[in-house]
């Protein structure tokens, strides 16, 4: 898909690696066109369960979903995250991310929301000794 240049590819997926560095969280992006069908919300959510990111051990993973061309994004996570972040954190996270969208920049503004949630989610879910990367780094490019 030729949203990206290979090195806003490659910064992106710098970005989620340096991210979950500092947390046991795990992150995760999906990046398609055009909404198939519904709202991003809904696309979210199909994206969370096909990528498995209800399996992590703490229930501690974020997705979060771009349809480009639709100029629609969502931010969603499990129910280990809703347990313990404060009720203001998904909004945090997008304001980082619409900023930079405003702009025009889009990887930067990807990127500014995978850094913010990384930032968070070490706050509540700090990196532990034994920790592995449960869930792949790289950008999913949805169905179109």
């Amino acid at each position: 898909m030729d949203i990206f240049t290979q090195q806003e590819q490659d910064t992106i997926v710098q970005a989620i690696s340096l991210a979950e560095s500092h947390t046991s969280g795990e992150i995760r992006l999906v990046v398609e066109r055009k909404l198939k069908e519904g709202e991003a919300l809904d696309r979210a959510t199909h994206y969370f369960d096909k990528l498995n990111m209800g399996a992590t051990a703490l229930h501690n993973g974020v997705l979060i979903y771009l349809a480009h061309d639709d100029h629609a994004y969502a931010i969603i996570g499990d129910s280990g995250i809703h347990k313990k972040v404060p009720a203001d954190f998904w909004e945090t996270v997008s304001s980082h991310m619409l900023d930079h969208f405003k702009e025009g920049n889009v990887a930067r503004g990807l990127i500014a929301g995978i850094t913010e949630a990384g930032e968070q989610l070490g706050i509540y879910f700090p990196k532990g000794q034994d920790d592995i990367n449960e869930l792949p780094d790289d950008i999913h490019f949805g169905e179109n």
